[in-house]
């Protein structure tokens, strides 16, 4: 008998780097299927929605129900939907985000005066202008949302600026920062993972490959954490870390001896 009954997977740096299933995986997640534990995909990634998980995953022979899936814009997607129904949002964001949005029916500002409510996410386009029409938007006392904290996004060959950065912007031009950032690590965002599992914290694992977010959702959410070393951290970054896994494992491949 394991000691756990669910388990929340971060996605990029913890299954897959890039397009590329990283090696082993299959067994830790057969290793999880056979001890009985349920898992959830998680991934900080706002720019996609539950289903483009289960269509990557589907060619390395991994079954993934869409509905054990979530990611920083489907979770912020239902939070506005739920918190700000027919108020009109400002999105800094990806034109996916705006799909994902617009198919939680939350409603959508084109002109930055008009907003109600504001939400800062990745967005590859981010200017001069979108900087300006930012601070527009944020005039006065409107809520003010980031999708996630991520300053940085891996590539093959290095890193991209990620929704941390174009936040940092947006801070900085109006003067005050995000009322909450509603992915990873947010209570917003372990509430909605507890909430699609139906298991209590301390009978979940989470593992990740970012201390700052996969392991801080973990740590604050009273779940057990592990990170992998096969994405963004490694053993002098946990050394220095002042959030503390659990575990420390080479890949999810090891997850099975934590079962």
């Amino acid at each position: 008998m394991t000691a756990y009954e669910a388990a929340i997977l971060d996605v990029d740096g913890t299954i897959v780097r890039g397009d590329e299933l990283i090696p082993g995986v299959t067994d830790g997640l057969h290793a999880l299927d056979e001890a009985g534990v349920s898992r959830l995909l998680f991934s900080n990634n706002p720019t996609r929605g539950s289903d483009h998980y289960g269509e990557t995953l589907e060619p390395h022979g991994i079954a993934v129900d869409p509905e054990t899936v979530l990611t920083s814009a489907t979770v912020s997607a239902e939070y506005l939907a739920a918190t700000h129904p027919g108020e009109r949002v400002f999105l800094v964001g990806s034109d996916r985000l705006r799909t994902i949005l617009e198919d939680a029916t939350v409603e959508l500002a084109d002109d930055p005066d008009e907003a109600e409510v504001v939400l800062g996410s990745f967005d590859a386009d981010f200017s001069f202008g979108t900087l300006w029409e930012s601070l527009r938007a944020l005039d006065g006392d409107v809520p003010f949302y980031g999708t996630d904290p991520d300053v940085t996004i891996p590539i093959e060959d290095g890193a991209i600026p990620g929704s941390g950065a174009i936040l940092a912007a947006m801070e900085a031009v109006a003067g005050r920062e995000p009322d909450a950032v509603l992915g990873k690590p947010s209570a917003i965002a372990a509430e909605a993972a507890t909430n699609r599992l139906d298991v209590a914290p301390d009978r979940t694992l989470v593992v990740g490959d970012r201390l700052n977010t996969d392991i801080a959702l973990g740590a604050r959410a009273g779940m057990e954490t592990a990170v992998v070393l096969s994405g963004v951290t490694d053993r002098d970054a946990i050394a220095a870390a002042d959030v503390d896994p659990d575990h420390v494992l080479e890949s999810l491949a090891d997850v099975g001896t934590l079962l």
